[in-house]
């Protein structure tokens, strides 16, 4: 194995929103840049679904709003990713499938304590992200109103929706219904599963008109099968099926008001965020809806409404295109700008 790119923060009895204690969380994170002088170039900038730091970087980069000759990013890998603690790297009694629940305000609350316990730092000049890291970026802003200055999340918004509730499901019944899974207690990879997970993100991470203009060829396959296999198979055949689960889970509760500060009061929260913020959902994003993102910009006292002219679907957000990835890069400069 490589050297290690990352550095680890320890957190020691960390309670969690479920009611359990976790008697040691490891916190993976990288950062970029150095922190200047005023200590006001701060950029926070999570992981996603399964993805991990290096994942971030296609967004990090001279001549970029995160170029890190000017600011301090810091990019805290989600709990449940295989770096930070994960089903696959806690120790027994709290390994495999009984890694507990980790919320996204949980998520949110041990990043808080590395921005300001380990790295000192006070103020916090952007929150962006990608998907799961956008719902933690809408978490920061109405969880630390004071501190966090602006959010720009993009593809993703503020809770699970129903649908999206239900497009999550089908990745759990693809793990589920593998028998190699042994309820989350595997000695080998359940491959079967990782290939029908890829299978179901298939049809939802990019859009129909995607597929109708047989966009994969621009990523290299010359098939749709080989699209299929050799992209999204492939993709998921690298994690981790309880890593995965315990992310959907996050994902599924993921509610910016499901707190003992908000109570489920869903408006309040988002009526809450004082944070300047351009909301950035994909125009042909079938589960983090510009619908949904629309209406929860309005809730929002200082947000713009600026979604992603792009027919990759959820994708547009993860830098696979230069055309929405310089959409991305574009609004987050307006914003640092202001």
């Amino acid at each position: 194995m490589g050297q290690r790119d990352y550095e680890i923060a320890v957190f020691d009895d960390v309670a969690l929103q479920s009611g359990f204690t976790l008697p040691r969380v490891e916190l993976a994170y990288k950062t970029y840049g150095e922190l200047n002088a005023a200590r006001d170039n701060v950029v926070v900038y999570p992981t996603w679904y399964s993805g991990q730091h290096p994942d971030n970087e296609w967004l990090i980069g001279p001549g970029r709003a995160l170029d890190p000759a000017d600011r301090f990013v810091i990019v805290p890998n989600m709990l449940g990713n295989g770096l930070s603690s994960s089903p696959s790297n806690t120790p027994e009694p709290f390994n495999q499938s009984r890694f507990p629940l980790v919320t996204v305000h949980d998520q949110v609350r041990l990043q808080h304590r590395l921005v300001t316990e380990r790295l000192g730092i006070e103020r916090v000049s952007l929150v962006t992200g990608w998907s799961m890291a956008a719902m933690q970026s809408f978490e920061w802003g109405a969880a630390y109103p004071d501190m966090v200055e602006r959010i720009a999340p993009f593809c993703g918004t503020a809770k699970c929706w129903p649908h999206n509730h239900v497009f999550l499901e089908a990745v759990r019944a693809a793990i589920h219904t593998d028998a190699a899974w042994d309820d989350g207690w595997y000695t080998t990879k359940p491959h079967r599963a990782l290939r029908a997970v890829g299978r179901v993100y298939a049809g939802w991470g990019v859009s129909q008109a995607f597929y109708r203009s047989e966009l994969w060829r621009d990523l290299g396959f010359t098939s749709l099968e080989d699209f299929l296999v050799g992209y999204w198979e492939g993709f998921f055949l690298e994690r981790d099926p309880n890593n995965l689960l315990a992310m959907a889970k996050t994902w599924q509760t993921g509610n910016v008001a499901a707190n003992d500060r908000f109570h489920g009061d869903f408006e309040a929260a988002l009526g809450s965020i004082t944070a300047r913020a351009i909301v950035m959902p994909g125009q042909t994003d079938l589960y983090f809806t510009p619908e949904d993102s629309e209406y929860e910009t309005s809730l929002m006292p200082n947000a713009e409404f600026r979604p992603i002219p792009s027919v990759w679907g959820h994708f547009a957000g993860v830098g696979a295109h230069s055309t929405d990835t310089n959409f991305i890069d574009q609004a987050l400069k307006d914003l640092l700008a202001r």
